[in-house]
């Protein structure tokens, strides 16, 4: 005790002294027959006349968020489950015991009560206490009187103050809540059926990226949390389940930035005897119907911008290009074919290409800096280079290309999907090509997986797959300008000792 400042000596003591009262200080449970947001909905349009006509007794528990008192009464505020409801109680009603007990309260003690609704003079929905009971005391402080805390690192790192500061933050995540339940809902109801698969990897694949090393002491062998559940899920394909989905928390070993955290949320389907064109037609009406039904209509406001969901562009890698090139006559076919061509324009815009860059490389790094930003409505991008695709099927029109599409919406890659590669001899080809590109000090280039192409043997059905970004969508559908305020712990830098 030595070491806490005054007011927080005082809750201590207050503690005491309610259990001197007789009181748990840690009591088990609390029986109400009402909440504190079903009241709010239910009686905010009922006048002071009709309260005390129906006199409606209530019981329900929640933090007290403001605390006053008068003398021989008081007032306060219970917040619970995202509303507030405020309560009135007088030493006369509730006899001088349970107004100790309230005069020992503090902002931030949850406590129960019980009593009848009426309305006060100055028009506001009120509990008017005929019981009250101590169910937890706040030992420290809420935040600059509750209402105040402001600073993001803050927030982040104590989201549970977050939560309670900052009604805001509780109609995001709640949100979120919802997307991920009609996304759920949509993809069961067109056939598809949910699953789970490892999150420790033996070989890390189904994506580009760095992975994050573990180790498990029984088996003496390192393991790797997963980058995507990408080949598991078409091992199940291979297995005979045509329609498959997981919504998926992937670790990748990469930067923090507004859009990248470690630790993210996706979900990735794969739908037999289909192919990208197919699912670039389904992720159309799911996103339109999931929209519909979280906010109402097929439009979302995000950094500035309306999105209109109600219609979906779609442009090959090289016409988007070309259509946002910067000044001067666009590039031709035959220029954009040109590794030449391609490492002037990527230089002229301080791009410097990785050492060994092949065509494909290079094009789709143009593509990221001439398109990617003007993006902003839906817009599906295709015909996407081989060389940065080595788990998708190759264009019949023209090898240099694959079967894949990403969506991007407000400038953000959103989806990425493609026509999946069932060839295992080739499959094996391309891995050995991604085996070169590590060789080269690629360590984002996929490793061999000799038992997925030992599963390709068995069989695979031509088929298409997707994964969609769900932390990004829910940050378009919130209007959230970085990825930590819609993910509830996002990590964080340890804070420096003072």
């Amino acid at each position: 005790m030595k070491n806490e400042g005054d007011h927080i000596a005082q809750r201590y003591n207050k503690l005491d002294r309610i259990a001197g009262l007789g009181y748990q200080k840690y009591p088990h449970k609390f029986e109400s027959t009402d909440t504190v947001d079903s009241l709010a909905e239910e009686y905010s349009s009922f006048s002071a006349e009709e309260l005390e006509k129906l006199a409606r007794k209530v019981k329900t528990a929640g933090r007290l968020i403001s605390l006053r008192g008068h003398g021989k009464a008081g007032f306060g505020h219970l917040l619970s489950g995202g509303s507030k409801i405020q309560i009135y109680i007088r030493q006369d009603k509730v006899g001088p015991e349970k107004f100790e007990l309230f005069q020992l309260l503090d902002v931030g003690d949850y406590i129960g009560v019980g009593g009848t609704l009426l309305r006060t003079r100055t028009g506001e929905l009120t509990i008017f206490v005929e019981d009250l009971e101590f169910l937890a005391k706040a030992l420290l402080p809420l935040p600059e009187k509750w209402h105040g805390l402001a600073d993001v690192e803050t927030r982040y790192r104590q989201r549970y103050l977050d939560l309670i500061a900052n009604s805001g933050v509780r109609e995001v995540f709640e949100k979120r809540s919802r997307i991920i339940s009609e996304m759920r809902k949509y993809l069961e109801s067109s056939g598809f059926i949910e699953v789970e698969t490892p999150m420790m990897h033996v070989i890390p694949g189904g994506a580009a990226a760095r992975p994050f090393i573990t180790h498990h002491e029984a088996l003496g062998m390192d393991l790797y949390l997963r980058i995507a559940p990408e080949l598991h899920l078409k091992r199940l394909l291979i297995g005979g389940f045509d329609r498959v989905f997981e919504i998926n928390r992937n670790f990748r070993n990469e930067g923090v930035s507004t859009q990248h955290n470690p630790e993210f949320t996706m979900v990735e389907f794969y739908q037999a005897y289909a192919d990208f064109e197919d699912l670039m037609d389904l992720t159309e009406a799911m996103l339109q119907s999931i929209l519909l039904s979280v906010n109402g209509g097929l439009t979302a406001e995000f950094r500035g911008n309306s999105l209109d969901f109600s219609s979906f562009r779609r442009f090959t890698m090289m016409e988007a290009i070309r259509e946002f090139w910067r000044g001067g006559q666009p590039p031709s076919n035959d220029e954009l074919f040109d590794p030449g061509f391609l490492k002037k324009s990527l230089l002229e815009l301080d791009s410097v290409p990785g050492e060994g860059d092949g065509w494909g490389k290079m094009l789709a790094a143009l593509f990221e800096e001439i398109a990617e930003d003007n993006l902003i409505q839906p817009t599906f991008i295709t015909d996407f280079p081989l060389e940065i695709s080595p788990l998708s099927k190759q264009k019949p029109s023209d090898p240099r290309f694959v079967d894949r599409f990403e969506l991007f919406v407000g400038g953000l890659e959103l989806a990425n999907g493609f026509s999946e590669l069932n060839d295992p001899e080739e499959q094996k080809k391309r891995f050995e090509a991604q085996l070169e590109e590590r060789s080269k000090g690629d360590l984002e280039a996929h490793e061999m997986d000799e038992d997925y192409v030992e599963a390709l043997r068995h069989g695979m059905p031509p088929a298409a797959g997707e994964g969609i970004g769900i932390d990004r969508l829910v940050m378009m559908l919130t209007n959230s300008s970085s990825i930590r305020e819609v993910i509830l712990f996002p990590h964080l830098r340890v804070p420096k000792e003072k």
